[in-house]
């Protein structure tokens, strides 16, 4: 079979890569729109780790372009300095340096000066990991703990609120883990991050479908308290399993208020299974602390009703194909896979590593928590109902 010849993309090409990229698109959709394979494409964006990079610009008071060219028609038609920079309107100080820098008068060329102009540029300033290298060592520090380049951002302005210098944002940290020519940040720090992947992702992007088979006797979303919403009111959780190799599933069950969450080792994915492990789990809290469950249409949560009789706690469904809809238990799933990547047996994780590991996570500090952890916030719900 004959290889087809490589493909340089322009920078309008790579520009639409990148929009598309953004809006969640996967590397097989956006090689269609040049009939390419993935692999051309991900070439492309890996380069800066998945991450747009900056569109690069010069000083509005350096030559462009255009005035290049007029330069070197000038030169051809024979002008002086002086009455070249007097037809562009600059000083013919200007245009003798432009001749210096790129070669003499003779030999001067538009589109060659132009492109030397973009080499000589200044590159974008320093990366402050690179500058405050104190800075660097508690970021690395926090990312081998696991924390997200988030939650060092919050943790650094509540630890250092009056210190700019020992303070950097969770964007500046993703780039110097990707971009790894800004050199702030050893590549082998990102196996800590949530999600170890190559490149970065559009948050528009999803892999989720949903083909849950029917349940009778559901109560839908609809019909839960108006007061869950808010999350002002603790007690109310949300609720799915999450999959590995060996037909394995562990159940996840996140608090809506706090963000706390619990686990369970199964020994199965059918519904007698699911249904006593959430039993055996719920009845270690409080009643105030377990109101109600909200679950998607899996068919381990066909005898829901067992659940309630059993506990005294609502469970209610959320609508097909809507799993936004229990966006706190999506979130804290696609965490555990730090924990327990696909693909992984997770029948050999034993009750005492599950609780382990959901230890570790309620003690991360959350953004959406103002940075305070979820093992602080539930532990002042149990002291409200104590």
């Amino acid at each position: 079979m004959k290889q087809r010849p490589r493909i340089y993309y322009t920078e309008s090409q790579k520009s639409l890569m990148w929009d598309h990229w953004k809006k969640g698109e996967s590397l097989q959709q956006i090689a269609q729109l040049f009939d390419r394979h993935h692999s051309s494409v991900q070439r492309i964006l890996a380069e800066t780790g998945g991450i747009r990079p900056a569109q690069r610009s010069r000083s509005r008071l350096a030559l462009t372009l255009a005035e290049r060219e007029e330069i070197s028609r000038a030169v051809v038609a024979g002008h002086s300095i002086r009455t070249i920079a007097t037809s562009l309107r600059r000083a013919p100080s200007t245009v003798s340096r432009e001749f210096k820098r790129n070669g003499d008068k003779q030999s001067y060329r538009a589109n060659q000066a132009e492109q030397a102009a973009w080499v000589r540029a200044h590159r974008p300033k320093v990366c402050k990991l690179v500058e405050n290298r104190s800075l660097a060592r508690i970021v690395a520090s926090k990312l081998k703990l696991e924390w997200s380049p988030a939650q060092i951002d919050g943790w650094l302005k509540r630890t250092y609120p009056d210190n700019v210098n020992h303070q950097v944002s969770h964007e500046t940290i993703y780039r110097s883990l990707y971009i790894q020519t800004r050199g702030a940040l050893k590549k082998e720090l990102l196996q800590y991050l949530r999600r170890t992947r190559i490149m970065r992702r559009s948050r528009h992007h999803t892999q989720k479908t949903n083909n849950h088979g029917r349940i009778n006797g559901t109560v839908s979303i609809s019909e839960r308290p108006k007061s869950v919403e808010d999350r002002e009111v603790a007690g109310h959780w949300e609720g799915d399993l999450i999959s590995g190799s060996n037909n394995s599933h562990i159940a996840t069950v996140v608090e809506r208020h706090s963000r706390y969450v619990m686990l369970a080792r199964l020994d199965g994915k059918d519904t007698k299974t699911v249904i006593n492990a959430l039993i055996k789990q719920a009845n270690k809290l409080l009643r105030a602390l377990y109101k109600s469950l909200t679950w998607d249409r899996g068919k381990e949560m066909a005898a829901h009703k067992r659940f309630t009789l059993a506990t005294d706690i609502n469970v209610y469904f959320c609508d097909p194909h809507s799993p936004w809809q229990r966006g706190s238990n999506e979130n804290m799933n696609g965490l555990l896979r730090q924990y327990f990547p696909k693909g992984t047996d997770l029948s050999r994780y034993s009750q005492a590593k599950l609780n382990a590991v959901a230890r570790r996570i309620n003690e991360r500090p959350r953004k959406i928590l103002n940075f305070e952890t979820p093992v602080e916030r539930f532990n002042i719900c149990v002291a409200s109902t104590g």
